[in-house]
């Protein structure tokens, strides 16, 4: 059996997984239905990089351990990926005891090899994109990927020879001239990276310890750009005692990576890669971002649109439809709400989910459910035919080329062409005039259509693909040579019709449904459990209080005089507090344990020297003290004797 690998990157771990995060993994998944379709054995790697100074600083920040604050987060990735019913075989962590140990094995066979040498390096480090550059890369003193703000690094390190490289790669871009896709990617690589040659690449740090150890230097941890590219090939068991994997499917055929990172995929890695004597991959795709109304997306800006809401409003094959139609893949595209929701009616209810309705419907009411035998054929009939095994081998050559969007509208034209195919032959006219052989002729027709779209459109939207093989009765798999004959559908196979597949949406009114959900699940997101604390908000953040600091902390009795909700926040409550002749506002998120009648008159514990805060636009002047146990259950601090509001607790 034919071998295909295929990657996404090995993403840093973000507890804010957009929709253009998905985009990668989504279209890696669909090249692995639709290789799988054609009889390949695929597997599929993705993964997390959970090594580096960002993943310790954020942890710090969040009161964790390194790794405590990173399982989280994949857990949550993980969720996600099951939720888009992500196909992978192997989701490898750069923490993961296997890929610790090849990893200071592949570091010590460069150093060995003389690859690798030590010295000191001093120059400009972005820490958000771990990445150093020369004075002469910086766009106006900035990170020229990121745009935000680098620091002068100096410190003692290993550096692999990248220079020595430059010469080798440009041969191999020209003996090789699909490595980098789409051409633009490769010409930016020769022009901006290549063509004045290369500096040696820093490949340890000893300014951090959250990294895996250099074995025979353990005051230096392996950089990122060993760490986490080598995990293509030690997902694979590179360097284990059992490496069949890495020996069937290494060089990798595809790695899908965003146009920011291409610079690494293409260069530093295909250089490392020759220096442990491997092969490169056979081609490295960057694709371009998803923006929002032409806007990148940032939380910050307040314009990220999540996958969730879409899923659970619209489901998983409308997602992923509206995902891969809609942009050029090696291109940046722009998420809007209302052509998402318009191209859910154009595309997949009025063309995809009408021709099935429309079908089923006239099998059952003009042949008893049963499709029926073809018998009389006109020129229709040939057209639709001809068409209908054509198209796959389209969808080939487009898929060859990962340009999912003239694929999928390959798949339409015949969509179309079908649905134009039951107003030329009219079978209810015929129905009429007692036309029986040439009605069974179109009903068939109607039927072997439906059955090759259902391969067809398997690897973008499996669900409806098999809803409609469903409907059709039939229960055979769908092969993706199946769409290359006619007359396939077994004689006598019963209809069954089910759910309209995609109903109309009333566009106005579903553009606040998916605006609320969204904006639901960014406030669930911003909040901690317990409430109080607002992640990333644009808010000045109360420091943390230490033991020195304690004295420090002033604690009052409070009586609350009103609760209300939150106008922005289904979690929060705005408390109006009486303290002492003072009235203060604070805003908990405290809403899922009481009720306003279970507070308002009740004393509780403030701290009321916190610097103030805004949550969700409403200020908070200080914090309710509140115990949680094991199981999530919370109770309001309070005293045992009735203490008049403004006490000071010592």
């Amino acid at each position: 059996m034919k071998k295909f690998y295929l990657t996404t990157p090995i993403y840093y771990p973000s507890d804010n997984l957009h929709i253009g995060h998905t985009y990668t993994t989504v279209a890696a998944d669909v090249i692995k239905k639709f290789k799988k379709t054609q009889g390949y054995d695929v597997y599929f790697v993705t993964g997390s990089d959970e090594h580096g100074q960002k993943i310790q600083e954020k942890a710090k920040e969040n009161g964790l351990t390194p790794k405590k604050y990173v399982d989280k987060i994949v857990a949550d990735i993980k969720k996600l990926w099951k939720l888009l019913e992500i196909d992978y075989d192997t989701f490898i962590r750069t923490t993961d005891d296997y890929h610790v140990k090849v990893i200071q094995d592949i570091f010590t066979k460069l150093y060995e090899k003389g690859e690798i040498y030590k010295s000191k390096y001093e120059g400009h480090y972005c820490t958000p994109c771990e990445a150093f550059w020369a004075e002469s890369q910086l766009v106006e003193g900035k990170c020229p990927d990121c745009g935000r703000e680098v620091h002068l690094a100096k410190e003692e390190a290993y550096f692999f020879k990248l220079s020595e490289y430059r010469d080798k790669l440009l041969d191999y871009y020209e003996k090789n001239p699909d490595f980098i896709q789409p051409l633009s990617r490769k010409n930016e690589m020769i022009n901006n990276f290549l063509k004045d040659g290369l500096e040696d690449l820093c490949v340890s740090r000893s300014s951090f310890d959250w990294g895996i150890q250099v074995p025979f230097d353990p005051g230096h941890v392996v950089y990122v750009w060993i760490d986490a590219l080598s995990c293509y090939i030690t997902a694979l068991g590179y360097g284990s005692e059992d490496d069949k994997n890495f020996k069937e499917f290494w060089p990798a055929d595809i790695h899908l990576v965003g146009k920011e990172i291409v610079r690494f995929h293409t260069i530093i890695w295909p250089a490392i890669l020759m220096a442990l004597d491997l092969e490169p991959p056979k081609k490295v795709f960057g694709h371009g971002w998803i923006l929002f109304e032409d806007d990148k997306m940032s939380k910050s800006k307040g314009n990220v649109i999540y996958p969730e809401p879409i899923i659970e409003l619209y489901g998983i094959d409308a997602f992923k439809y509206f995902l891969l139609r809609e942009f050029s893949f090696g291109q940046d595209g722009s998420f809007h709400r209302e052509k998402f929701l318009q191209r859910l009616n154009s595309d997949l209810a009025n063309d995809l989910g009408n021709l099935v309705s429309r079908t089923i419907t006239m099998i059952e009411k003009y042949n008893e459910g049963i499709v029926p035998k073809p018998k009389v054929q006109d020129e229709l009939d040939t057209s639709l035919k001809e068409m209908g095994v054509n198209v796959a081998d389209k969808v080939e050559e487009y898929m060859d080329k990962l340009n999912f969007s003239s694929a999928l509208e390959e798949i339409w034209k015949f969509v179309r062409r079908t649905n134009k195919y039951i107003d030329e032959t009219a079978p209810w006219i015929l129905a009429r005039e007692d036309s029986k052989d040439r009605l069974d002729t179109v009903l068939y027709n109607l039927s072997e259509g439906l059955r090759i779209i259902s391969i067809l459109i398997k690897p973008f939207m499996e669900k409806t693909s098999g809803e409609i093989r469903k409907q059709l009765g039939i229960s055979s798999e769908a092969l993706w040579d199946n769409a290359k004959v006619w007359e396939n559908i077994e004689q006598g196979t019963k209809v069954q019709r089910g759910n309209i597949i995609f109903p109309r949406l009333e566009i106005e009114k579903e553009l606040k449904v998916l605006d609320e959900a969204n904006q639901k699940l960014i406030d669930s997101r911003s909040l901690n459990k317990g409430g109080d604390k607002v992640e990333e908000e644009k808010v000045e953040k109360v420091e943390e209080i230490t033991i020195e600091d304690f004295a420090k902390v002033k604690f009052k009795v409070a009586e609350v005089l009103s609760c209300e909700n939150h106008p922005k926040a289904d979690r929060l409550y705005v408390l109006q507090l009486k303290i002492g002749e003072e009235e203060r506002q604070i805003v908990s998120g405290i809403k899922e344990y009481y009720s306003p009648e279970d507070l308002v008159g009740k004393k509780i514990i403030v701290v009321t020297n916190l610097k103030p805060a805004k949550l969700r636009g409403i200020e908070s002047n200080g914090m309710l003290l509140a115990a949680e146990d094991k199981e999530g259950n919370l109770s309001l601090l309070t005293t045992m004797e009735d203490i008049e509001s403004g006490a000071t607790i010592s």
